[in-house]
């Protein structure tokens, strides 16, 4: 997968929020949703093979959705300004706000919404009582519920591109490589129940158009060659396993805040 990141008793945060019916979408016109840079048939890929713990196939995920949204996001991040992205939103008019320990919510603009996710994200990745990678080392009982947060986390990035910087993105010729990322990530949410729905509504007509099209000619990127052929019996694979370090390519600096996250639509 290597082809390429509140506390208090909310009423506006179960209730759909509104879409804003003159919102421009470029990104679900026909011509865009179709763009890949793989013909691949995900809902195979995601499965887990066999003999394989359910939780490393987790982690492995994670550490790689993390690498390509941060990649991704840092593709465009010059135009992910204070002034531009004065706050940090999603399509049908949605904002996410940040709340620190104490729980105290605050706004904050896009890029430092983004820095703070990918920092917190990080920071758990990082962690050898959470992702462990010794031997010996088990993974924690709340695993899943880490691996929910981290993905909710990455959607909000992938959410915000979408709506405010998709333009960059086509220019840029990048589409292709966002639509393939955000229907795999997709598809593996789907595929483990990862994500809720009330989160993903905000981009459910491009979920639902990206998750039914199927390409005609669809291959397996881990068991086939760069030519598209598939791989020897012997299990000679052309395709490379996802770093296991998450920082080999950060886009931001750290942040010594551990901060708690709530959307809020309005």
């Amino acid at each position: 997968m290597d082809w390429f990141m509140g506390k208090g008793r909310r009423k506006d945060k179960d209730s759909p929020t509104p879409l804003v019916q003159d919102e421009q979408r470029q990104y679900l016109q026909d011509s865009c949703v179709q763009e890949r840079i793989i013909q691949a048939d995900f809902e195979k890929i995601v499965e887990i093979p066999l003999c394989l713990d359910y939780c490393e196939w987790l982690a492995t995920h994670v550490i790689s959705f993390f690498n390509h949204v941060n990649l991704m996001y840092g593709a465009i991040s010059e135009y992910c300004t204070s002034e531009g992205c004065s706050i940090m939103n999603g399509p049908g008019n949605v904002q996410y706000f940040w709340h620190d320990e104490k729980g105290k919510k605050f706004k904050c603009t896009a890029p430092e919404y983004v820095d703070y996710v990918m920092s917190f994200i990080q920071k758990d990745i990082l962690e050898e009582t959470v992702f462990p990678t010794k031997f010996g080392n088990a993974f924690p009982s709340t695993f899943q519920t880490v691996v929910k947060r981290i993905h909710r986390y990455l959607f909000h990035v992938l959410a915000h591109i979408y709506h405010a910087h998709y333009n960059e993105v086509y220019v840029l010729g990048l589409h292709g490589h966002l639509n393939t990322l955000f229907a795999h990530f997709m598809v593996f949410n789907l595929r483990f129940d990862l994500l809720e729905e009330k989160e993903t509504d905000v981009l459910h007509d491009l979920i639902k158009a990206l998750t039914t099209f199927v390409p005609t000619d669809t291959i397996n990127p881990l068991t086939s060659t760069a030519s598209g052929e598939e791989t020897a019996a012997d299990g000679t694979a052309m395709t490379n396993a996802p770093s296991p370090n998450p920082a080999a390519n950060p886009i931001i600096n750290p942040s010594n805040n551990e901060l708690e996250n709530e959307q809020m639509r309005t």
